[in-house]
């Protein structure tokens, strides 16, 4: 049984600020997607000159959250890039919150990490036509609403993590195989939170 993997947990507030700049959150969500890209490749998705590109790379590159794809260049001057661990990462509102600009940083990321996952929804819903009958009726979007306490919303949390963790592992295990008829990028977004009415 293969050891279970985890997100790298952000604790240092420099590392979590590389991402208040919205077009490096773009870039890491677009690279972990690709698997490997080089900055000229990503610029033509953002619509950004590659130098411009290349820049943010090297400071995710510095933050550890990208690395450089090695034997992939073909002629020694294009640079690959991938994502450093396939794991991702997250953070702990608690472990920033507590001073002004560590409850900032929480902030700018979070409302970058929506505005990214919103932008993407918003592009498969102006494509709905484009994508087929079989996907659009795969596709889905739910609210529940439950009265629950925060360890059990916590517990729940969990739950789909293992969930999607599994999905995540079914899908790789089977484009390892060549099973790659039909298989698509998915985005699964879950928020859960708390609210009063």
């Amino acid at each position: 049984m293969r050891p279970k993997r985890e997100p790298e947990q952000i604790t240092d507030l420099s590392r979590l600020k590389a991402f208040t700049n919205p077009l490096r959150m773009q870039l890491y969500r677009l690279l972990y997607a690709a698997g490997t890209a080089t900055a000229s490749q990503l610029a033509e998705q953002v619509d950004q000159a590659p130098s411009l590109v290349s820049y943010h790379l090297r400071k995710l590159a510095e933050h550890g959250f990208v690395t450089e794809a090695r034997g992939r260049s073909t002629d020694g001057r294009e640079r690959w890039w991938q994502v450093a661990s396939e794991e991702g990462w997250g953070f702990r509102n608690s472990d920033f919150t507590e001073t002004p600009e560590g409850a900032a940083a929480v902030g700018a990321v979070t409302r970058g990490i929506l505005d990214n996952r919103t932008a993407q929804y918003r592009t498969y819903l102006d494509q709905t036509a484009a994508w087929g009958q079989a996907w659009t009726d795969a596709a889905f979007t739910s609210e529940w609403m439950l009265e629950l306490t925060a360890e059990e919303l916590a517990e729940m949390s969990a739950e789909f993590e293992a969930l999607t963790r599994r999905w995540r592992e079914r899908g790789k295990a089977a484009k390892a195989v060549g099973d790659t008829e039909d298989r698509e990028h998915v985005s699964v977004h879950l928020y859960g939170f708390p609210f009063r009415v």
